[in-house]
């Protein structure tokens, strides 16, 4: 100490102090990843000005937030001004490496194309994470989320926030009290698309905003003219970008079913809609699943069940005893219908008040946890208590990844048999090694570039353009594993 002059050791004793301001809350004398409930993790977030603002609401009331990212200044200001002491960042890979070793825990919410390198870019880095809905855009990239869960210990969140609900609780504990006997076939429906979708490829370019980093939206995607019709929000209905209203709503009116009756991976697959497009979503949409017959529970057997999707106001049929004059469609924008042997389970989306067609009223054990407030901040918070606690002794969150990654897989599988719709049979499925096993080597699928409908003197005419033929299991291929473009890469997949 003697050789240290006074001045120079009070400056580097106030270095330490603003350094441990944002140390993380794992190192603040506790160990082995346990944070007393009392301390407060850093986060940082991914994503900030769409449902990323919306889940920082949640966990800024109780956190600190330590660090913002996201590639369009202008759509984040407002969140930007709410923090004024985090730090800003365009690009996630040097929040990273700058804040890496001060932060806990990571949000993103970002487009759906960028979920899962931003996510296991922080797990392999030991940080816990929260991931917007739907997980990733491919298989490969849930089933790469899944094993990091385990292989990591981190704990994990999908924002599917009605999988903390009671609802979705209900739902389980009637079907597994054997309520409504054997379960044969789920309907499922959103009244989603809101966003626009069915729509050509943009002709011309606009002029990128200078507060859009539109090389870094577009992230490990082939960089497309940027078009104001994409961003913000819209998205969601282009395929590169995003999943369509199946992406977006399944992972909040499926879980019900995937979870109850502990579905796992389907073995085929059937899908039809309106005119598909090469670069966007079509406007309605109908898939079905079909899945294999599951270990028999005390009260319920699980023989092979058929799962129907609808979306853009495709409906299934009313169920016979279904009251007249009330709607079909179920609160939140979303339905799920249950036929069972002894009954019709329904609900809405999330699980929403969930009723028996017969109008019985169930008294089954209570087996699920329940979550508080799950719809209004406690799905967030459940997820926050995880991170607190230690990987050996965590109570696993309602939607952890180990949950949510198969999820996820049935849900952008179902994706893929409406893009490849025009081989025109139904494909078979083997979940286990990710791939389609009835497309032949030499089967090629055309699909729809532009819908060229015109009217002239008062007549029709269907001129549409049509990419090349492609080689359809080289494209189903590319669909389940991304090639992501140079500069981009996700972590190996753990053993």
């Amino acid at each position: 100490m003697s050789n240290i002059s006074r001045r120079s050791f009070l400056q580097r004793g106030a270095a330490a102090a603003a350094a441990f301001s944002i140390v993380p809350g794992s190192i603040l004398g506790k160990s082995h990843g346990y944070v007393a409930p009392t301390d407060k993790l850093n986060i940082a977030a991914v994503g900030i000005g769409g449902m990323g603002n919306a889940n920082l609401k949640n966990m800024e009331k109780t956190e600190n937030i330590v660090a913002l990212c996201d590639i369009d200044w202008k759509y984040s200001k407002g969140v930007f001004e709410r923090h004024p002491n985090a730090k800003k960042y365009w690009d996630y890979r040097k929040m990273y490496d700058e804040m890496g070793k001060s932060i806990d825990a990571v949000l993103v919410a970002t487009a759906d194309h960028t979920h899962a390198i931003i996510t296991a870019d922080a797990m392999t880095m030991g940080k816990h994470v929260y991931t917007q809905k739907p997980l990733t855009h491919s298989v490969y990239e849930s089933r790469l989320l899944t094993k990091l869960a385990a292989s990591t210990g981190v704990a994990t969140q999908m924002g599917n926030q009605g999988s903390s609900a009671e609802g979705t609780d209900l739902v389980c504990e009637w079907i597994w009290n054997g309520e409504i006997g054997d379960v044969y076939k789920v309907e499922c429906a959103t009244n989603r698309p809101i966003w626009p979708q069915g729509l050509n490829t943009p002709e011309k370019a606009d002029k990128i905003p200078s507060t859009l980093n539109w090389d870094l939206f577009s992230g490990p995607a082939e960089v497309k003219p940027y078009n104001h019709i994409y961003h913000p929000w819209n998205w969601r209905g282009w395929w590169a970008y995003g999943t369509g209203a199946l992406g977006d709503m399944a992972c909040h009116i499926m879980h019900q079913p995937f979870k109850a009756l502990k579905l796992g991976y389907p073995t085929r697959v059937e899908a039809s809609s309106t005119l598909l497009l090469r670069d966007c979503a079509p406007n309605a949409q109908h898939v079905k699943f079909i899945f294999p017959a599951r270990e028999n529970m005390p009260k319920l057997a699980m023989p092979e069940v058929e799962v129907h999707w609808y979306d853009g106001g495709m409906m299934p049929d009313r169920p016979k005893g279904f009251p007249e004059g009330k709607e079909l469609m179920g609160p939140g924008g979303g339905l799920t219908i249950f036929h069972g042997t002894k009954d019709t389970l329904i609900c809405g989306c999330y699980g929403q008040e969930p009723f028996l067609l017969s109008g019985r009223v169930p008294n089954a054990p209570k087996v699920c946890r329940r979550v508080a407030n799950a719809m209004s901040g406690g799905h967030e918070q459940d997820w926050i208590r995880a991170c607190k606690e230690s990987a050996s002794s965590r109570v696993q969150t309602k939607s952890n990844f180990l949950e949510a990654g198969p999820f996820n897989e049935m849900v952008v599988m179902g994706v893929l048999a409406v893009r490849l719709q025009a081989l025109n049979k139904t494909l078979e499925w083997d979940g286990q090694n990710m791939q389609f096993t009835n497309i032949k080597d030499n089967e090629e699928i055309k699909i729809c570039i532009k819908d060229g409908f015109t009217i002239k003197d008062g007549h029709p005419s269907f001129n549409k353009d049509w990419t090349d033929p492609v080689n359809a299991k080289q494209f189903a291929n590319e669909l389940i594993k991304h090639n992501y473009r140079q500069g981009w890469k996700l972590p190996d997949m753990p053993r």
